[in-house]
């Protein structure tokens, strides 16, 4: 039996996100209150492929640097994207070697350069192409998710998700809109109890996790008891707040702006001590998130863009 199966219901899953949900980051959310499980950032099953020579030695392999986690992070999952089935059974298996406790298919990612592999949201169109990744995943002993979406240009659940679940995963996430609709609406939740309805039909064990538009724990339980969904994942909620999976903020406590700004300075920091390192410029979509609904704000930001380090951003924060 894997992880999966001793999940309380509803549970509640960090969203892997690229260049978010680095180690840097699920470092900080794991200081204030875990998920039931992290996910890392995708990473290319091809590119850990053509890199199989450094491998576990290679320090300054950025594919390396991203699948680094802490004990704390537990359980953890890998998420691999690509369309060939040796370089995704090759990156499973490696996944599996590095300590994982899950390996997960990107099977929805709408960028075009992915798809232009036939990974992603490509996969959506080509289900028996998704069928063999899946089996090819299996080959590395580890529980096999998906995260793909409810369908390309339209909505295709009735033959879209039968096909995922004829290869048993331990777990679908369901990114309720299309690969046509990207992030540009909201979230069809009501879309989630009909995949309910096909799984408990065809795989019943199968772990249906919901995703899209759900900001806390107490909207996700509520969307979960009204659509039957095992889990739900949250994405952009963790922006700003990496205190969303935690005690305190099922009961609605207020982060202060001291208490946002420190967690920022210790991101930046993480940030920094990455290795390979990053571009700093990445971190400034988190001083968005994480400075913001408090007077002050916009001019604080402004500031704060100008940091091109931690220690630079530790000062500014500390001259406002």
């Amino acid at each position: 039996m894997s992880f999966w199966e001793h999940l309380p219901r509803p549970f509640f899953v960090m969203a892997p996100m690229a260049d978010v949900t680095d180690p840097a980051f699920r470092a900080l959310v794991a200081a204030r209150g875990a998920p039931s499980v992290f996910w890392t950032e995708f990473v290319s099953a091809d590119g850990l492929y053509h890199t199989r020579e450094a491998r576990l030695s290679d320090a300054e392999n950025p594919l390396m640097r991203d699948l680094r986690f802490s004990e704390a992070e537990r359980p953890i999952v890998a998420q691999l994207f690509g369309s060939s089935p040796e370089t995704i059974a090759y990156a499973a298996r490696l996944v599996a070697e590095l300590g994982f406790d899950g390996v997960d298919l990107n099977m929805g990612c709408p960028d075009r350069s992915v798809e232009k592999q036939g990974a992603g949201a490509a996969l959506i169109r080509a289900p028996e192409a998704a069928r063999t990744l899946i089996r090819a995943a299996k080959t590395s002993g580890l529980p096999v998710s998906v995260k793909t979406r409810v369908g390309y240009n339209k909505e295709s659940l009735d033959d879209w998700l039968p096909a995922l679940l004829a290869e048993t995963p331990a777990a679908v996430t369901l990114h309720l809109r299309t690969r046509k609709e990207m992030s540009l609406v909201h979230a069809k939740w009501e879309l989630m109890a009909k995949a309910v309805a096909i799984r408990d039909r065809l795989a019943p064990r199968v772990k249906l996790i919901g995703n899209g538009d759900v900001t806390s724990v107490a909207e996700g339980k509520r969307l979960a008891a009204e659509t039957g969904a095992d889990g739900v994942m949250i994405g952009r909620g963790m922006f700003g707040n990496p205190w969303v999976f935690s005690e305190d903020e099922k009961y609605g406590r207020t982060r202060s702006i001291d208490e946002k700004l420190d967690a920022l300075i210790e991101l930046a920091r993480g940030f920094e001590a990455l290795t390979p390192p990053k571009n700093f410029s990445i971190l400034k979509k988190h001083i968005k998130a994480f400075v913001t609904g408090f007077d002050g704000a916009a001019a604080l930001r402004e500031r704060l863009m100008a940091a091109e380090t931690a220690a630079d951003l530790e000062r500014l924060v500390h001259s406002a």
